[in-house]
């Protein structure tokens, strides 16, 4: 019994001193190797400050700047060596903290993304479980201002795992949250997405809500397409739920628009003869300003038809709807003030429904 434990302990010590021999090595030339790989495939410099082994396998790396698109303070992740024999690539566990991502649209509609080099077949990689933690990413759109309109991701949390049970599921869980701040880092509205979705099956069950989004942020997208009269503030609250069953997706949505405040002096500066469509949502809302929609789309999970056209008509539609929940005296006195802007409502929409 004696003789074989120090068996044992030889061939632990003898691991050990591998194993601590590897590291060294690794930590000396594996981050000149990272970083001309990166510049290999992607002609960006990158640079690495530290990587490192550690027990049972997991390999981190520390402080990855790349270029100007990206730093990141701390990668891990844990390859299966087993796999690796039969020369495919599987990571049980890809951890990312804290990364910053700077993405810019430039005015010919182009990201500033690198484009991967194509040098023969690589192999499969498989990840079991990704966990991001405090990511951060900063989007600047020069395709709609010409100095560049702002917006910032932040506090973005990302995890997604497969599915424990049944152990023949391939579904995967999924959970990501992130809060919206301006250019000036004002936060403008949370984001929470959630559910679990198994692509080969084309099965999904998963939930989306915003809350408190200052819609007014996005003005320089959606225009005037909410009102023609800018708004200072409008905040939306919005819950999906998406469930798709064999590639047919149905997207149930509440929308609540609230705090609808037009900006000083445009009431005066109206004429009468204003794009009637254009304040049509004007005529939807309840006697404090709100608008609330329940609408449904159904598409494909695969192949999403999700144009800016159809959400319009849908949610349009929605609006009609409403119509029902007011009073004939609401409506009477809502029309009433602006007859001779409303007096071709009815043409108007009786023109759009028919599309």
């Amino acid at each position: 019994m004696h003789k074989r434990f120090k068996v044992l302990f030889i061939i632990i010590a003898i691991f050990l001193i591998i194993f601590m021999a590897l590291s060294i090595l690794f930590g000396l030339y594996a981050p000149k190797i990272v970083e001309d790989q990166i510049w290999q495939n992607l002609k960006v410099k990158a640079s690495l400050r530290k990587i490192s082994l550690s027990l049972p396998f997991t390999v981190t790396l520390e402080k990855l700047e790349i270029g100007d698109l990206a730093s990141i303070k701390k990668i891990s992740l844990s390859p299966n060596l087993v796999a690796l024999l039969f020369g495919k690539i599987v990571i049980h566990s890809l951890n990312i903290v804290e990364p910053v991502i700077n993405l810019e649209l430039s005015k010919d509609g182009k990201l500033n993304l690198p484009v991967l080099e194509e040098k023969g077949s690589s192999p499969a990689i498989y990840i079991t479980s990704l966990n991001l933690r405090d990511g951060k990413i900063i989007f600047t759109d020069k395709l709609v201002a010409v100095d560049g309109f702002k917006v910032i991701v932040n506090k973005l949390n990302i995890k997604v795992a497969k599915v424990a049970l049944p152990i023949s599921s391939l579904a995967t869980n999924f959970n990501l949250s992130a809060q919206l701040l301006s250019s000036g880092g004002k936060p403008f509205g949370d984001i929470a997405f959630g559910g679990w979705l198994d692509y080969l099956a084309k099965d999904m069950d998963a939930e989306l809500e915003i809350k408190g989004l200052d819609v007014t942020e996005f003005s320089v997208y959606f225009g005037n397409f909410i009102s023609n009269r800018k708004l200072s503030s409008a905040q939306l609250d919005l819950i999906s739920t998406f469930k798709a069953k064999h590639n047919v997706l149905g997207i149930a949505t509440k929308l609540n628009l609230s705090k609808l405040v037009y900006a000083q002096g445009q009431e005066q500066a109206q004429s009468l003869d204003l794009n009637l469509m254009k304040n049509a949502l004007d005529l939807f809302t309840d006697p404090k300003g709100n608008l609330s929609l329940e609408f449904d789309i159904d598409t494909l999970l695969n192949k999403p038809a999700l144009s800016p056209e159809k959400i319009r008509k849908i949610i349009l539609k929605a609006a009609l709807k409403n119509l029902t929940n007011q009073s004939p005296q609401q409506l009477v006195d809502k029309v009433a003030t602006v007859i001779d802007q409303y007096k071709g409502l009815g043409k108007e929409l009786k023109a759009i429904f028919s599309q």
